[in-house]
């Protein structure tokens, strides 16, 4: 049996947890402010404390300070309405701090009560920062792109992220919901996964019976985002027919579902995804020029892995983390496994780092906390990916050095000190090599 605090000015709530708490065979002391709070652990010593974040006299850290200063420190579970605190003060509280975001389940206080709380154990990881409580990387490509979320969350602009496939748009979408600090949910929807048929409805919604099949009412995404986000991935996959539709949604703010009369008002943030370039939209024309002003008002472009390579050993010990606290594991990285990681080039980007990691996580013997990598990385993806790129019987090593740092200047538009890295030379070898190649044409 536990002593437990439970520090909340929500009177409902209060009466509602401290039955559960009691239900779970543990003893409960209720708070409803700071003062009281400082009053109940100044006579009395508790196992655990639930706080509230916001309270009518002051902050929950207040309380943590104080906390800081006796021998025995309580674990604590900060509880708030709001999901972007976990990112606001992530780090500040050490690792005996613990979150829960509120409306709470009978089987979030059974989790952290019993300590069995996947977020306790990764609490208790290694220090690496997720910024928006769901990025993680420290280049300075990660930093600007920091720098471009917070900016755009202070505002209610439409946002459009272009990157290629597997460098997470989603994740990054959900940064920026974290850092609107909006009301109304994140919602998702997938336009290249919907049927010409259908996407009408599940952007818009529709009436019972005003089409065969719709046996009730069926609200659209545009509304259940209200006051939020929505997500729009694989934009430029909508049906060009449809487009005028989404057009005029993101004009007047209004929504009339399929075999309604009148329209309904809505009011959310549209972020829309693609794995396309600015000029590859233009060309192909898959997306109107009048939607493309009105989605990319403030377009964010997400660098791939290959650009980022100082990020991998960060993000690889980030998903090792994970799947140590979800299988109560305890692998560890090797400084020459983390080298190998990162003189690959990872075409499949993040999504392709995070499978080979889940891969070679399955492979590891489970007794040791060594981990198994495979010899190689490529996949079939990639090398379909690289068969313009082919070496060719008759050539010379002069031409194959030629192409292969070509290749790689395209891909890292130009940056030379970035291509050097790749290519595993210093940038003075390289420069030499341009030099002299540029040399020999002018002779």
């Amino acid at each position: 049996m536990s002593q437990i605090l439970l520090v909340d000015d929500d009177k409902e709530f209060t009466d509602v947890a401290s039955n559960i708490i009691e239900f779970l065979g543990h003893d409960v002391e209720v708070a409803n402010c700071l003062e009281e709070a400082y009053n109940c652990i100044e006579f009395q010593r508790f196992d655990h404390i639930l706080l509230d974040f916001m309270l009518p006299d002051g902050s929950a850290l207040h309380l943590i300070d104080k906390l800081n200063t006796h021998d025995k420190v309580p674990f604590v579970t900060l509880i708030t309405g709001h999901p972007s605190v976990k990112s606001i003060i992530a780090g500040m509280c050490g690792p005996n701090v613990n979150y829960l975001v509120k409306p709470l389940q009978r089987e979030d206080l059974e989790q952290v009560l019993s300590g069995k709380s996947k977020a306790r154990k990764k609490a208790k990881s290694s220090a690496i920062t997720k910024h928006f409580d769901c990025l993680v990387g420290e280049s300075a490509a990660m930093q600007e792109l920091y720098q471009m979320i917070e900016r755009v969350g202070k505002t209610n602009a439409n946002v459009m992220l272009m990157g290629e496939s597997g460098v997470g748009k989603e994740v990054v979408a959900h940064a920026i919901h974290t850092a609107s600090n909006v009301e109304g949910p994140l919602v998702a929807t997938n336009c290249g996964a919907l049927s010409r048929e259908l996407i009408g409805s599940e952007l818009f919604g529709h009436e019972k019976g005003s089409f065969t099949g719709a046996v009730g009412r069926k609200i659209g995404v545009f509304e259940q985002a209200q006051n939020g986000t929505l997500f729009l991935d694989e934009i430029t996959e909508m049906p060009l027919e449809m487009q005028p539709n989404l057009l005029r949604v993101l004009e007047s703010k209004r929504v009339t579902r399929v075999g309604a009369v009148k329209d309904t008002s809505v009011d959310c943030r549209v972020i829309s995804a693609t794995n396309r370039t600015v000029e590859e939209i233009a060309q192909s024309k898959v997306l109107r020029e009048d939607i493309y002003f009105r989605l990319a008002v403030f377009p964010i472009t997400i660098p791939p892995l290959r650009e980022r390579l100082a990020d991998i050993p960060l993000l690889a010990t980030a998903f090792i983390e994970q799947l140590n606290a979800e299988n109560e594991t305890n692998f560890e990285w090797q400084n020459a496994q983390l080298d190998q990681l990162k003189a690959y080039g990872w075409p499949g980007n993040i999504r392709e780092l995070r499978h080979a990691i889940h891969r070679a996580f399955i492979m590891s013997d489970p007794t040791s906390n060594k981990i198994t990598l495979p010899k190689n990385f490529e996949s079939p993806f990639a090398k379909n990916q690289m068969t313009s790129n082919q070496v060719t019987a008759g050539q010379t090593i002069d031409d194959v050095e030629k192409e292969l740092i070509r290749v790689t200047l395209e891909k890292v538009e130009g940056n030379k000190t970035l291509a050097a890295e790749m290519l595993g030379i210093s940038t003075k070898t390289l420069y030499n090599r341009l030099n002299a190649w540029e040399n020999q044409a002018q002779g």
